[in-house]
């Protein structure tokens, strides 16, 4: 892999490197950003806050909740006890059995969704440079279709990879 990238130390030298990149002709899913903070006031630091989680933790929520009830009905229902003209299925006393298993089906579509999205199980940092831990921002581009032009767009030093 081929990668050509620069490190700022400032937000706004960071922005303006983006932009040059992206009036070459390279949109945001080219480019690579790397911070050792969130910089969510800038444009490149809105780069991939869209997220599925909020609609998948209530849909986690809601097949928890669906499969809590059922669970609880279908097993009231095989063991017909005498309950004396009781009600056999009695929701108040299985709220907190349906209570649990909904946070359930909420919290564990949350991580699930949180591993797929940030692709913990196998993310590979393509580009990475040790000055991102002492506060520097990496801006770089992998495999560039035109190395001279990217390096024009990241002006002052830049750095290769491969």
């Amino acid at each position: 892999m081929k990668a050509i990238y620069g490190l700022y130390a400032t937000p706004e030298e960071a922005q303006h490197a983006v932009d040059n990149l992206r009036s070459a002709g390279y949109t945001l899913g080219d480019i690579t950003i790397l911070s050792s903070e969130p910089l969510e006031e800038f444009e490149f630091g809105r780069k991939d806050n869209k997220t599925w989680m909020p609609k998948v933790a209530v849909l986690g929520g809601a097949v928890g909740c669906l499969s809590a009830f059922l669970l609880t009905y279908i097993t009231q229902r095989s063991w017909a006890i005498n309950t004396g003209g009781m009600p056999i299925v009695t929701n108040f006393t299985n709220l907190i059995i349906i209570f649990e298993v909904t946070m359930m089906g909420a919290i564990f579509s949350t991580v699930g969704t949180l591993l797929v999205t940030a692709r913990i199980p196998g993310r590979v940092g393509k580009i990475y440079d040790p000055e991102v831990s002492s506060g520097k921002i990496l801006i770089g581009v992998a495999n560039p279709r035109n190395e001279a032009a990217v390096e024009t767009a990241l002006g002052g030093t830049t750095k290769r990879i491969g």
